[in-house]
């Protein structure tokens, strides 16, 4: 027997074991659409709901097809575009540089614990992994970050105090002393490498799937933060407020209306006021530009996995 039929015929055996049946490919393509529309049937509801009138969702309840569908809410928040507008660029801005920041902060902590050479790196370790078990409490970091560090009326209030967290630090130190080959280091620093050309020009181009994590997961953290604006940022401060603020400042001076109609003159208006459909209007504006950001990181989940191999 030739070497080619052997190959061909090694070939064909593999090729039978990674095969699928035609019943079965249809079947796994039937289940993962049923589970990607689970995953997007809530957000449909929740525009839909956002798209129906408040007298018909009074009188029904919620439903896939409303009695009545009205645009109202989103008018509502059309009317307040500049208020709206404004706390939006806020909160890009501050999603924005939060994660390049947090990233910079968690992944440089991470690669010098990670380092066997560094000698104070068990000490840092277990300074790092306290918080994670016992905290300092609200009051001693208000007092800390206002006092101390002066962070109150300003963007930095928004971004230092979610920059640095102890679980990305060890999940970052915990992928470098695992995926980061010590052969690529040492022959960085034969080559006469410094640790900071190591860092950004080898390091980090190996651990993309690990920075897109944290990086998703910062970006979130960020886009969904309102308690650092009502700690730091005072109410004469308000071009400062993130979107998230804003949305929820809007529903509770919307339910507070509703709740103390009787009290004010123009109960004719009041009524008027979208509040169950305003509610999901607001979720899909908080969502639908988050949820945009996660194709961006899903191509360095998938890019980088084949990133970081030794080659003999």
């Amino acid at each position: 027997m030739s070497v080619k039929t052997a190959a061909k015929r090694a070939d064909t055996g593999i090729n039978h074991f990674n095969k699928i049946s035609v019943p079965a490919n249809a079947g796994f393509s039937v289940m993962f659409c049923l589970l990607a529309f689970i995953c997007v049937a809530p957000l449909i509801f929740v525009i839909i709901i956002s798209l129906s009138s408040d007298a018909s969702i009074q009188r029904h309840g919620y439903a896939i097809i409303p009695s009545e569908w009205s645009f109202y809410s989103y008018q509502y928040l059309w009317n307040s575009n500049e208020t709206i507008s404004r706390a939006f660029i806020v909160s890009i801005c501050v999603t924005i540089a939060g994660t390049v920041f947090g990233l910079l902060m968690n992944s440089t902590m991470g690669y010098v614990l990670s380092r066997r050479t560094f000698g104070l790196r068990k000490l840092y370790t277990m300074v790092i992994f306290i918080p994670m078990l016992f905290s300092g409490g609200l009051v001693a970091s208000y007092m800390i970050n206002t006092q101390l560090l002066g962070l109150r009326n300003n963007y930095l209030a928004l971004i230092l105090p979610l920059a640095v967290s102890p679980f990305y630090i060890i999940i970052l130190r915990t992928f470098f002393q695992t995926t980061v080959p010590d052969e690529i280091i040492e022959s960085a620093k034969i080559d006469g490498a410094s640790q900071f050309l190591i860092f950004f020009r080898i390091v980090l181009p190996i651990s993309k799937p690990a920075l897109a994590t944290i990086g998703l997961f910062l970006s979130f953290w960020y886009w969904n933060d309102w308690f650092m604006a009502m700690l730091y940022i005072r109410s004469d401060f308000m071009h400062m407020y993130p979107l998230q603020y804003v949305l929820i400042s809007i529903e509770r001076n919307m339910e507070f209306l509703r709740q103390n109609s009787e009290f004010i003159t123009a109960t004719q208006s009041i009524d008027r006021l979208p509040l169950e459909s305003m509610r999901m209007a607001l979720v899909v504006v908080v969502v639908l530009p988050i949820a945009c950001a996660y194709p961006f990181f899903q191509q360095y989940f998938v890019s980088g996995l084949t990133i970081g191999a030794v080659k003999g």
